[in-house]
């Protein structure tokens, strides 16, 4: 029944949002501002395609009954992912982890390759992993590279992924192997949930509609993904995930070098030495074997022999270039040893007659130019890996947030996940703002990475369904732009009297309204009564953090620039209040109370109109309200259980 009137409001809330926003585009703009009135309009169309989002991802909520008994002979290996968190912290998940009640190995995975981390592991008979010399001097891709170093070291069918800080129930294995008697599930997600986040959650930690409502959701689509921790995984999709993935690489690779093979021989041909009828005929061989190489690229031979073949070419074509510098080399050796000198120097060093000079400078020497395009042609196809520490990659490496883009490749190719909505693992939330926006802002980066990368929409494999559900999540990290405008919009109408809309007429409020009612009404129904106001104040106030992430990541994807990768720490950070990490905020909101106050004189003066006055007065005490939570935010010093209450009083 709550499904029934779910699917309800959903229809309701998208029928009500376009018959606004087609009416917002069609009959309400102010042309005269267009510069406002075009933004606003923009980002309210951006916010119904979220709530369309939103509705498509509860549209289709899976409610799973418990899993079948999981098979006692699955061989599982338990993983604690580790940099410089505090050994007692580690350890403590560690025991726990070795505690869980199925039969498995656990893991630390020491990215700190830490000696008193090693001896604590050793002494308590928990298995301890970290990087190989193959790791030196090679790209690490964080905790990614982590778990695809220990993937290779370990032997377990299934894999339990865990935080260092996410100490799990003894049933967390007995409640979730289960799964896996389907054979084509490869991920078991279970929610993350924190136990030192107090009842009003001023950092906003918990995420009840995420790991409730919207992964229930994106699971009735077949598209609940990997979120870190917490999560089960199945070794065998992994491997193919990491082999099929090598392939396409290597096959984009060679593809790509032989494309541009072409164009290099071109250049090549443009040299002096191109007119040396050797040089020429080795460009010619050369570009007969690109040639070919293409064909059979596109005809499905194996990448292999295709390299190969090309690769023999091209070795034969260089060293019958070297074998005749050589003897040119020769020849001319033998010509200055037979040269007329024709004259002694002051220093008493021979001089070359000039004629001879002139015949040297006329000859054709070694071309350099062929020999550099050639050479960089051949190392540019070849299938080795050399620039990785290990050839196959199971975890995706293409963002510093390894788990989405795992999941979306694993979709991709066919394999199932599931999500269980049962809290069977209790970790630690940051405890300062300043922890906090570093994990924020590391989520939305490695979000943005892979819809730049990767982008679901475009990506084969995907039902459409997991397309969008992808696309929702990577899509809802925008609207930092978007709330640019949503603060700017009525601080411009209170300060300069300028409405971006022609008019607040009867069909202003008669199409907004019912939608803004509908749209915080599919919420609660949505959320079973979940508390989602924290998550809403969230999503506005960290609007600096949200475009960040997003100029950042498409500066590292599209520049390459280095985007860094900063481990959440687990304990709070000393100093007073982190004002300044809420600069621009701050800013946002005295310029919202300017507004206010300038608003409300105008008012007063008669030189503004009241309803439009009252509607962005009201407009501005919600933004302020939004904010508000930013106070709390940048005051709060860290979690205090409620026995330690009791006894402070």
């Amino acid at each position: 029944m709550t499904q029934f009137w779910t699917r309800i409001i959903v229809a309701l809330t998208v029928l009500l949002g376009v018959n606004y926003i087609a009416w917002r585009w069609m009959a309400s703009l102010n042309w005269d501002a267009w510069w406002i009135a075009v933004p606003l309009v923009a980002a309210e169309t951006y916010s119904l395609i979220d709530v369309m989002l939103f509705g498509l991802t509860v549209w289709n909520l899976k409610l799973r009954k418990p899993p079948p008994r999981a098979p006692d002979d699955a061989t599982v290996d338990v993983f604690i992912t580790t940099y410089d968190e505090p050994l007692d912290l580690v350890m403590t998940t560690a025991q726990a982890a070795k505690n869980i009640g199925h039969p498995h190995s656990t893991w630390i995975l020491d990215d700190g390759d830490r000696a008193e981390m090693r001896q604590l592991a050793e002494a308590n008979g928990i298995g301890y992993v970290t990087r190989g010399e193959d790791w030196a001097n090679m790209p690490r891709h964080a905790k990614a590279g982590n778990l695809n170093n220990a993937l290779m070291i370990t032997q377990g069918e299934f894999l339990l992924i865990l935080d260092a800080d996410q100490v799990p129930e003894p049933k967390i294995l007995e409640r979730t192997l289960g799964y896996f008697n389907n054979s084509r599930v490869a991920l078991v997600q279970t929610p993350q949930y924190f136990i030192n986040v107090p009842d009003d959650d001023p950092l906003g930690s918990q995420a009840p509609l995420f790991y409730g409502p919207i992964q229930q959701g994106k699971d009735g689509w077949n598209a609940a993904f990997f979120c870190g921790s917490n999560a089960l995984l199945r070794r065998e999709a992994l491997m193919q995930l990491g082999l099929v993935g090598y392939v396409k690489e290597t096959e984009r690779n060679v593809r790509r070098a032989l494309a541009a093979s072409r164009s290099a021989l071109k250049k090549a041909r443009r040299s002096a030495d191109a007119g040396n009828p050797l040089v020429a005929q080795m460009l010619d061989d050369v570009e007969a074997a690109t040639d070919e190489g293409r064909r059979q690229l596109d005809a499905g031979f194996s990448l292999s022999e295709i390299t190969y073949r090309v690769g023999r070419q091209v070795d034969q074509a260089v060293r019958t270039l070297v074998e005749a510098d050589f003897s040119a080399l020769q020849a001319d050796l033998e010509e200055i040893a037979t040269m007329e000198l024709a004259s002694v120097g002051e220093a008493g060093v021979p001089v070359v007659a000039g004629d001879a000079v002139e015949r040297m400078s006329g000859r054709a020497w070694s071309p350099l130019g062929a020999l550099e395009s050639v050479h960089a042609l051949l190392d540019a196809i070849s299938v080795e890996r050399n620039k990785e520490a290990q050839p196959v990659m199971p975890l995706a490496t293409i963002s510093v947030t390894e788990d989405m883009a795992t999941a979306m490749r694993l979709h991709a190719l066919g394999w199932q996940s599931v999500y269980h909505h049962e809290i069977l693992a209790y970790g630690l939330a940051p405890e300062d703002l300043k922890t906090m926006l570093t994990q924020r802002l590391r989520w939305a980066q490695g979000t943005i990475q892979v819809m730049l990368r990767e982008n679901p929409l475009v990506q084969r494999g995907l039902s459409w369904g997991q397309r969008l559900m992808y696309f929702s999540t990577m899509w809802s990290y925008l609207s930092g732009f978007t709330a640019v405008v949503y603060f700017a919009a009525p601080i411009i109408y209170l300060v300069l009297g300028i409405l971006p809309v022609s008019s607040l007429s009867p069909d202003f409020f008669s199409r907004f309204i019912p939608f803004m009612v509908a749209n915080q009404l599919l919420f609660q129904v949505a959320g079973h009564g979940i508390k989602t106001w924290r998550g809403q104040q969230y999503s506005l106030a960290l609007f600096p953090t949200w475009i960040k992430a997003c100029t950042t990541a498409a500066r590292n994807v599209w520049f390459g620039r280095p985007l860094g990768f900063a481990v959440t720490p687990k304990a709070r950070q000393s100093g007073g209040p982190s004002w300044s990490l809420i600069q621009p905020q701050i800013t946002v909101a005295a310029l919202l109370v300017l507004a206010l106050v300038v608003g409300v004189a105008r008012l007063a003066a008669g030189l503004s109109e009241p309803i439009g006055t009252l509607v962005n007065v009201g407009w501005v005490v919600f933004d302020l309200a939004v904010m508000s939570i930013l106070l709390r935010a940048a005051t709060y010093r860290g979690f205090v259980p409620e026995e330690r209450k009791a006894d402070a009083v």
